[in-house]
């Protein structure tokens, strides 16, 4: 792991997180000025569950994965985040200890903000705090899917809504299609799914047959999501 201060071409570079759009040059600048850059390499522990935690994260460049461990010692992933992301920011608004533990899938840039310097931020720029509001009531709504998911559907329906979550998080799109351009590895996928790797082969081979699906290696491009979207919603 490496540290560096902010530079006022980072200023230019929080314009693409969605939490500062609203915020002009200037403003940028001072959010910046607080901010120390870190590096993590591929696999490495970024935030423990129940640790404490005094710093909010945001994502400069790769992914990490959001997961939890159970008594048993099995891992469930709750999502993979990118770049323009953020994450930490539950203990910093109730002080309490980190509810996930957070891992680099890929070498990542984060940009890391105090909690003092988080909450003098969401004061001074209650834009901040509306569009934080908006973020989390959406992580909310894509929790209780995911629980509904892995409660009441079967194993083509929870890799389904695995592939979509990542479609909605990760993907983007080219040419009028949804492309998920990092795929993660199928022991990844079966830790978010709830299920295992060989189902989560069987039902992707099966979504490629029927066409709504094609994938190569770890590019999975979608025929049509709104349709697929649709079908396993």
């Amino acid at each position: 792991m490496q540290s560096d201060h902010s530079t006022n071409r980072d200023s230019q570079l929080l314009k693409n997180i969605p939490l500062f759009a609203e915020l002009d040059d200037d403003d940028l600048q001072r959010i910046a000025d607080l901010m120390v850059t870190k590096r993590y390499k591929k696999n490495n522990l970024i935030i423990f569950e129940d640790d404490l935690g005094s710093n909010l994260f945001f994502i400069k460049s790769g992914r990490v994965k959001i997961s939890g461990i159970s008594h048993e010692g099995g891992e469930a992933i709750f999502s993979i985040l990118g770049g323009g992301d953020f994450f930490g920011e539950l203990s910093l608004l109730d002080g309490l200890p980190r509810s996930a533990t957070v891992t680099s899938i890929e070498d990542v840039s984060l940009w890391v903000l105090h909690r003092g310097d988080f909450l003098d931020m969401i004061q001074r720029y209650p834009q901040i705090s509306i569009y934080l509001l908006k973020e989390l009531a959406k992580r909310i709504r894509r929790s209780d899917m995911q629980i509904k998911s892995l409660s009441l559907k079967d194993a083509r329906g929870r890799v389904a809504g695995t592939l979509i979550r990542l479609a909605e998080d990760i993907g983007v799109v080219r040419g009028g299609r949804v492309v998920i351009t990092e795929l993660p590895l199928q022991r990844d996928l079966a830790n978010i799914a709830g299920t295992s790797r060989e189902t989560i082969s069987r039902v992707i081979k099966k979504f490629e047959e029927d066409g709504q699906i094609s994938k190569e290696e770890n590019i999975l491009i979608f025929s049509d999501f709104n349709a697929f979207k649709k079908m396993f919603a």
